[in-house]
């Protein structure tokens, strides 16, 4: 019976000692992200070890988490990190009831790798170390006064006199309350330290610089639409993409909080005069207003990772032209307030296409998750390599001397968009009565246009589809085509496109990487009898 009740009161030791453990963490981790956020930096050891791992995950993860997860895979990993800290916590809380050291030596290690990758981000400076180490401190603190209450809560075994009564173990009761009182304490403070970093961060929120933009009256309005430019099928994408809903990839793990105060741009590298820009003499120089459909790179066939919308914004090109680019500066590279680079042909940016700082997006300022205040569009070029969001600088260099963030990592370093089509209804595996079925998509070739669009039914022959009416070579086309759908059964819908320079896109299949997917947009529906 002694032993039982041993092994019962150790077992109860480790169950404490693993809340121990994870009480700790939650305050370590909420204490982080407050001195995080009064510093203004996102270099919590969340932010900071995600954006790491972001940086060394392979292409391929890379590439599941967007199709898997879409605009949540960032949540999805924040989520992964947090979950696996908090359950290595209870592991070694568990262990640590015996072996305190483990205990310490676990939260030291959490804040030597968070304080290693903060400071390894391309905009660190010596202040993102302070979260990681402030927060490691606390949570070594919390967890020594949790540990002592657990090994104070058992007292010693209970003793028999010589008149064989026992000796009451009166310390239990004590033990227990003092544990009790201590988890309760950084529960608390815990809980607390996220609610004010929550509150801190709300000071940085743009939201209201965003609500102060009165945006200008464009010196280049957007061309009216022809008549005929957006079709009215059922289950068709609207023509204009909703900002709220427009794709949005990027690494930032936190929407970066940059303020029109706090914004400057800069135009430096090889040119002959270096340029500087705050928000109001930006807004002060002419501006354009054009409808532009933007496409990721990641994008696989049939993807929905592509959108219009109207776009506000200076023009790049006379910017250049007055900074100077010398000969040699064949790549603009685009820095964004968090340290993300990109590159860009200087060629195209120059070659009379609208290029712009945008400001705006379908009438009013962008969004935050958009880049706010200013981001970059150059119109067909895939994003990686043209659409720089919450960019502060722009570097005009060589692609023989520098590579950008996703060159780097094997992408191409120039990427024109492929000409692509997609079958919006009817939608994969739907049923269908017999009859007149719309078949309809979009379909596009930026800065190329798109001049023909086929359909065909089983690898039957090709079937012209309606095209919208043609706007700027830019934007996408929707389409539709009737199909007189008579044979009951299992059907194989296929579409292409062929753009304004004659180019049918080809049937074969290739994945994003490291230019783009191609290839034909197919789906299975049925017939019903």
């Amino acid at each position: 019976m002694t032993g039982d009740s041993e092994r019962d009161g150790f077992r109860g030791q480790r169950a404490l000692g693993a809340l121990s453990g994870l009480l700790a963490a939650l305050l370590s981790l909420g204490t982080a992200e407050l001195v995080a956020a009064l510093l203004g930096r996102t270099s919590s050891p969340v932010i900071a070890v995600g954006g790491a791992f972001v940086d060394r995950t392979p292409r391929w993860l890379k590439e599941f988490a967007i199709r898997t997860f879409g605009e949540n895979d960032k949540d999805v990993l924040i989520a992964g990190v947090v979950a696996t800290v908090l359950v290595l916590a209870l592991l070694v809380g568990a262990l640590a009831v015996r072996r305190r050291v483990l205990g310490y030596a676990f939260i030291a290690l959490l804040a030597a790798v968070a304080a290693s990758a903060a400071v390894s981000r391309p905009n660190a400076d010596w202040q993102d170390v302070l979260p990681s180490l402030v927060g490691g401190l606390l949570g070594g603190l919390a967890l020594g006064l949790l540990l002592h209450a657990v090994s104070s809560r058992v007292a010693p075994r209970a003793t028999t006199t010589e008149a064989g009564s026992q000796k009451p173990e009166s310390q239990v009761g004590v033990g227990r309350r003092r544990f009790l009182v201590a988890a309760a304490g950084v529960g608390v403070a815990a809980v607390s330290t996220e609610l004010i970093a929550r509150a801190a961060r709300s000071r940085l929120d743009v939201a209201a610089s965003r609500a102060a933009v009165r945006l200008p009256v464009p010196a280049s309005p957007a061309p009216a639409l022809a008549p005929g430019a957006m079709l009215r099928t059922a289950g068709l994408s609207s023509f204009y993409t909703a900002s709220r809903d427009f794709y949005r990839v990027d690494t930032a793990l936190t929407v970066p909080q940059l303020t029109t105060e706090d914004w400057r741009l800069r135009i430096h590298g090889d040119v002959e005069r270096e340029l500087s820009l705050d928000w109001q003499q930006l807004l002060a120089r002419p501006m354009i207003e054009r409808d532009i459909t933007l496409t990721c790179v990641s994008n696989e066939v049939g993807g929905n990772l592509v959108g219009t919308a109207r776009w506000l914004g200076v023009p790049l090109k006379p910017l250049l032209e007055e900074a100077g680019p010398r000969a040699r500066a064949d790549q603009i590279v685009s820095r964004s307030v968090d340290g993300m680079t990109i590159g860009t042909p200087t060629a195209v940016v120059m070659d009379g296409r609208d290029a712009m700082l945008a400001v705006a997006m379908n009438g009013e300022p962008l969004l935050p998750k958009h880049g706010f205040p200013v981001r970059m569009v150059v119109p067909g070029l895939y994003g990686y390599v043209s659409a720089t969001k919450w960019v502060t600088e722009l570097e005009l260099t060589s692609f023989d001397a520098y590579d950008a963030y996703w060159v780097k990592r094997g992408w191409a370093e120039q990427a024109p968009i492929k000409t692509a089509s997609r079958i919006d209804t009817p939608r994969p595996f739907s049923k269908n009565p017999p009859g007149r079925v719309a078949v309809a998509g979009v379909a596009w070739a930026q800065h190329r246009g798109v001049s023909k669009v086929e359909v065909r039914v089983d690898g039957g022959p090709w079937q012209p589809a309606q095209l919208s009416a043609a706007g700027s070579k830019d934007l996408w086309r929707q389409w539709v085509w009737e199909w007189d759908a008579t044979e009951p059964g299992t059907h194989k819908l296929e579409v292409r496109a062929t753009d304004a320079d004659g180019e049918t896109q080809p049937q074969t299949r290739e994945a994003p990487f490291p230019e783009g997917s191609q290839g034909w947009h197919s789906v299975v529906v049925r017939v019903t009898d």
